[in-house]
């Protein structure tokens, strides 16, 4: 708990049902609505299923990435491109000059090791 977010560890459990509404999610993560929404922009993870009348529906994994996000920015003091970034490196992606996000194969996977070890050993020297 921190002076940016003094109710972080009150957050209530979330239930066991398969989608919940964008009031429900604001209530289970203490976010609102409006906030959510601008999310959904600027975290491209962050999808939820769009029905009838553009209704949002978010699954349970949603619901727990958003806790994530909320934590990385009101508690850890991100910004909302350095949470991006925490995002993306912890699914193993990269975010290219342009904003979008692409897998490292496993041959630059390879590359970045031999590259680092390299570094490593100028450095011992």
């Amino acid at each position: 708990m921190t002076m940016l977010d003094p109710g972080a560890e009150d957050l209530p459990p979330i239930p066991g049902k398969r989608y919940f509404t964008i009031g429900e999610v604001g209530q289970l993560c203490s976010v609102k609505p409006h906030v959510l929404r601008y999310w959904e922009q600027e975290f491209t993870q962050l999808q939820p299923v769009k029905r009838r009348g553009n209704r949002r529906y978010y699954q349970r994994h949603e619901v727990e990435l958003i806790r994530t996000i909320r934590k990385l920015l009101y508690i850890e003091g991100y910004t909302i491109s350095g949470a991006c970034n925490q995002l993306s490196a912890a699914s193993g992606e990269t975010v290219d000059a342009a904003g979008s996000n692409s897998r490292l194969s496993d041959e630059d996977v390879d590359e970045l090791v031999v590259e680092l070890e390299e570094i490593a050993q100028l450095l011992r020297a």
